[in-house]
């Protein structure tokens, strides 16, 4: 008898344990600012309606493509939503690595029965990619650290301008943003950028553009560095995500200015990993379907100014859920901000990223 109550209670851990390993969801995201918006307007609400799922995050959105390709090869897909940007998104489906899907079964109607192909519109760049905010990665400065009498910048060029504007500066350590900048600056027009960018000859001018800054350059991997090393007057100025400057200018009240010019608007959404079992599959459907409707993207916007990707979420846009101020003027979007944009070429970034990587790396270590 004694033996039985053992295994039967044995039994009964075991199925526990299996239950909930199988109501975990695991996310990958960016951390810090953004990956608490998603928490405050999705995964927290979600959680609350359904106490069964525990939801375990990973902060490895950076490293997603390289991450899922290892994952791939060995078989042993772990994940079960990544947030990507688009790039990186046409990338994965391309290779087979991320499950294509129709928008119109998958994801809800706006409000008014607007099918969501309709609502996300030309948002949706991949058949794999389920889009969430617009966002832009642009610059900011130390008005406090300027030289006397040096004009505040106003144009990304002000980057490349170390006499004017001495002191380091930080970019990421990648070549997106940075070679299109360096090509700009250094006198290709906006519209041609991806045409000379296409070019050996090109490619070589926005290196040597690079090198007039290079010994002057902190190279950031995560987005919380740019804030910091602001903050801690180690740079002058620096490029981020425009709303991890928001959340240290308006949220934590740092001496910093947004230099919005040429910033470069980019796509940021979720993909499935391919070849989920059908039991993590359909809790990763059913939470994504609930995580892009028209109300949940317009409340992430109260968390974060990146702009919801639905045309139905605009409107809703409303107010900062603690400060209570207005998040229309700090989105990227915003007429005063989007006078001199940069629109970033998420196809071609797919086709050439592995090449500049390459380059761009050994480019660091010359």
């Amino acid at each position: 008898m004694k033996t039985k109550h053992i295994a039967l209670t044995l039994a009964a851990t075991l199925a526990t344990s299996t239950a909930v390993h199988a109501e975990q969801m695991t996310v990958v995201s960016w951390g810090g600012a953004y990956q608490d918006s998603q928490k405050n307007a999705y995964t927290i609400p979600y959680a609350e309606m359904n106490p069964d799922i525990e939801f375990v995050w990973d902060e490895s959105s950076n490293e997603a493509v390289a991450k899922l390709r290892a994952m791939n090869e060995a078989g042993n897909v772990t994940w079960d939503l990544v947030d990507v940007v688009a790039a990186d998104a046409i990338r994965l489906c391309d290779e087979g690595l991320a499950m294509e899907y129709d928008p119109d079964e998958l994801l809800a109607d706006a409000p008014d029965g607007t099918p969501a192909s309709e609502d996300f519109g030309d948002l949706i760049v991949s058949d794999c990619f389920i889009p969430q905010i617009v966002y832009s990665i642009t610059a900011a400065y130390r008005p406090d650290l300027l030289p006397e009498g040096a004009p505040e910048p106003e144009s990304i060029c002000a980057m490349f301008d170390t006499e004017t504007y001495p002191g380091k500066r930080t970019l990421e350590k990648r070549p997106i943003n940075n070679m299109e900048w360096a090509l700009i600056c250094d006198g290709v027009a906006k519209e041609d950028v991806y045409d000379v960018l296409e070019t050996e000859e090109g490619q070589d001018r926005a290196f040597a553009k690079l090198d007039t800054i290079k010994d002057d350059v902190i190279w950031w991997s995560a987005a919380a560095e740019p804030p910091q090393l602001l903050a801690d007057g180690e740079i002058v100025m620096g490029s981020s995500y425009n709303g991890r400057w928001f959340s240290a200018i308006v949220e934590e009240d740092q001496p910093f200015k947004m230099l919005w010019d040429a910033q470069v608007f980019d796509l940021d959404g979720w993909i499935i990993p391919a070849g989920l079992p059908d039991d993590r599959l359909a809790m990763v459907k059913d939470f994504v379907k609930y995580a892009t409707d028209t109300q949940r993207l317009a409340d992430q916007a109260k968390y974060i100014s990146y702009g919801p990707a639905r045309k139905s979420s605009a409107p809703l846009v409303g107010k900062h859920a603690e400060l209570g101020i207005d998040m229309g003027p700090h989105m990227p979007t915003a007429p005063e901000n989007s006078k001199n944009v940069f629109v970033y070429n998420y196809e071609w970034w797919a086709d050439y990223r592995d090449d500049l990587d390459a380059k761009f790396q050994a480019w660091l270590v010359q």
